[in-house]
This record gives C-alpha cells, structure tokens and sequence, in this order.
C-alpha cells in the first residue's frame, strides 16, 4: 500500500536542497524571498548549501547532492522537503539513494524533481507531490491555483482534498515583472480538453511527472511499472499526468511510444498532458497528431491543456495517491484521496 507523509503542521520546518539544479549568486534573492514569505507564515526555512552553487549544470557533485538530500529525509527537524527548482541532470543521484533508510516525508517540486519523486514513489510506495517549486512562492500573495500544494502537505493520510482548474494561465514567463499580487502573470483563459468528447471522468492512481526526464527510467529499476503496481497498489490502475518542457511533437511522439512499448500503460485509466511551453510541429505532425496516435494504440482516454507543469500555475498531483479527475465546459476537478 502508498505509504503518506505525516501532515506539515504549523510551526513545522521546511528543508531546502538542491538535488538537481542549485541557484547562481546574482539569484539568490529569490531564495531569501521565498524563505521570508514561508517564515512569516510560520514555517522556520532550513536551507542547505547545494541551494548556493551551481556549476556544469548541477548544484554540486553527485555525492554531496545525494548526501544532503539523505540528510533532510533523516533529521526528523524537518517536516517536508521544497527544493528551489529542478535542473537537469538529477538522474545521476539516484545510485546514490539509500532508498531503504527513506521514511515518508513530503518532498514538492517539478521539472526534473519529479524524476526523484517519480523514482521514490515507484521503488518505495511513498507518496510524493508535484507542485510549484520554492522561487515560485516568494511573493506575498501565492496564486490561489498553485497554493493549493498547503492543502496537499497538510492532509492527514485518509483525507481527500479538491482542487479546481485555474481560470487564467500565464502564456509566457515574465522574470523581470515585479512579483505583485504573485509571481505569475496570468494573461489567457484556461481550458481544460479532453480529445474526442466534451466531458469525462477518470478515476486511478496518480503517476507522472515531467517526461522529457522521466523517460529515461524506462528500462531502470526506477522505473518498474509492473512490480509497482504489484507491490503497491494491489494492481489497481494508473491516472497517468504527463508535462513536456522542450520536446518538439515528433520527439514528444517517440517518447509516448517508449512507455507504450515498455508496457507502462497495460494497466492504465488514461492520461493527463499538462499544457506545454515545447511541442513545436515538425514537417506538419503536431503533438495533438500524437494524442491522437496514441490514443487509438491504446485505447485510453487524454485530458490535455490542464493546470500542470511549466505553464503556471499548477494544481498538486500526489504520486501514488487516489485520484478522481472530472473535465466538463473546459474546466477541470481533481479530487485527491490520501488512501
């Protein structure tokens, strides 16, 4: 069975690494900022120092990144785990992980974090959460989509929690605007697809994350599907939710058929895409000709364009987690039960 995180109480620590990416110097306010806005709600910020290098696109070396992130999972001062952002080459770490001395706690993050929370969830049966990353929570309002990861952290195993679709997404990443009300410059309607029909519903366990990194534990034991879900979840489905950050459609096409291929969606309830930054045609096939594709493979229903990934804000998926997915009028419902 999915093994879930005691609740984050007020009061309780949070601990930031750098598994993946650390932040360069001329950024580091945006640490000190996100640390400040955590703090005055009345959660004390415990940063490590993977957090203030970056060279040769990671934090540090493989060793102290794995190190580091072990040592927060240990030290029971800390209640869960938000890293600044994600990076590139978090991969390398994962020999590294003494997966067996892991107790459940609540690590947050996307992009490339979700290649650890994906490996986690998988070799351990411990929930993890996909969300918003630390430098997107530094200004003093948190976009009401994306601040929806508290109600996630602080859910007791058994609970549900609900979330709903955003009403605007951001189009396009706006650095220098100032962080007022929040960091995200919402400026087009959100719409939730579904391909080929108006309305569904989708009801499984929650898997997912980014694919152009999660990929590449097809074939590892960080990416085991069927054992699992053996393992795990008493063989019951899977909700698939998938975010592509810079594949282009026929590399996007490639990649959907390696988890075909690999067997990862014999046991599946469908997929949900997360609307995308990437995704550029490519001689006339787009990544909808691939839904399309993959959709006729398989024969599972696609949700597409929802509230996930790289094109904020994000609801909270919870790897491992129960989950109800209800799209109607272009608007989506997520129910998470922590059973």
């Amino acid at each position: 069975m999915i093994r879930y995180p005691e609740p984050l109480r007020q009061g309780g620590t949070i601990g930031v690494t750098a598994p993946s990416s650390g932040v360069d110097e001329s950024l580091h306010q945006l640490v000190h900022r996100a640390k400040h806005q955590f703090e005055k709600r009345g959660y004390p910020v415990n940063v490590g120092n993977t957090v203030w290098t970056q060279n040769k696109a990671a934090s540090a070396a493989k060793e102290i990144r794995a190190a580091e992130l072990m040592e927060m999972f240990k030290n029971s001062e800390i209640n869960a785990i938000i890293p600044p952002w994600g990076g590139e080459i978090l991969m390398e770490i994962l020999h590294l992980i003494d997966w067996d001395e892991i107790k459940p706690k609540w690590i947050l993050g996307y992009s490339d974090l979700s290649t650890f929370l994906f490996a986690l969830t998988v070799k351990t049966g411990i929930a993890t959460a996909h969300g918003p990353n630390l430098v997107e929570l530094r200004s003093d309002e948190w976009e009401p989509v994306a601040s929806q990861f508290m109600n996630v952290l602080q859910a007791p195993a058994g609970s549900s929690i609900e979330q709903l679709s955003s009403k605007k997404f951001q189009s396009k990443w706006q650095h220098d605007a100032p962080d007022d009300p929040y960091v995200y410059k919402l400026d087009s309607p959100t719409e939730w697809k579904v391909l080929g029909e108006d309305t569904i519903e989708l009801e499984g366990r929650f898997l997912g994350g980014c694919i152009d990194t999660i990929r590449h534990l097809v074939g590892t034991p960080y990416g085991d599907i069927a054992s699992f879900q053996n393992n795990f979840l008493n063989d019951e489905p899977i909700l698939w939710y998938f975010e592509n950050c810079e594949m282009n459609a026929t590399d996007f096409h490639r990649t959907m058929l390696q988890f075909v291929y690999a067997g990862w969606f014999e046991n599946a309830a469908g997929i949900i895409f997360g609307r995308s930054p990437a995704g550029q045609e490519v001689k006339g096939f787009t990544v909808l000709d691939s839904m399309e594709r993959i959709k006729d493979l398989t024969g599972l229903p696609i949700i597409y364009d929802a509230d996930l990934g790289h094109v904020p804000p994000q609801i909270t998926f919870v790897n491992g987690a129960s989950g109800k997915v209800f799209v109607e009028n272009g608007k989506g419902h997520v129910t998470t039960s922590l059973r």
